[in-house]
């Protein structure tokens, strides 16, 4: 068994899914589900895909069916928040559940995150 192709893909149990489509010049990436230990490598394949292309000059996030994020989905996000930066793509956040929003205001992540209430607002911001 490959286990860097295993890595990449929640198991079939955990309801997640990640998704993209091209929206002009941006990408948005939405996630469906818990964001967990199983479920971030998916999201963060995912995510590098949009980074690998050239052409993208910002990513959005779209929380709106996300469930649940814990420490692993954070550093997910956080990690290519960085990719991204220095790469000269932002990246959006948008529509956070608010027990996710609780946490980034504990952790301290929303002060690195641009976060907008839904994908719209923040496509116009991107």
């Amino acid at each position: 068994m490959n286990r860097a192709g295993a890595a990449a893909e929640p198991p079939a149990t955990s309801g997640f899914r990640v998704g993209s489509r091209r929206v002009g010049a941006a990408v948005v990436v939405a996630v469906e589900g818990e964001l967990d230990l199983d479920s971030a490598p998916a999201l963060t394949a995912e995510l590098n895909r949009a980074l690998e292309d050239r052409g993208t000059g910002a990513i959005v996030v779209d929380c709106r069916d996300m469930t649940f994020c814990d420490s692993t989905g954070l550093n997910a996000l956080l990690a290519a928040r960085l990719r991204a930066e220095a790469q000269g793509t932002a990246l959006h956040l948008a529509a956070v559940p608010p027990a996710t929003n609780r946490m980034f205001g504990i952790t301290g992540a929303d002060t690195v995150f641009q976060l907008h209430p839904d994908v719209g607002t923040a496509l116009g911001a991107a």
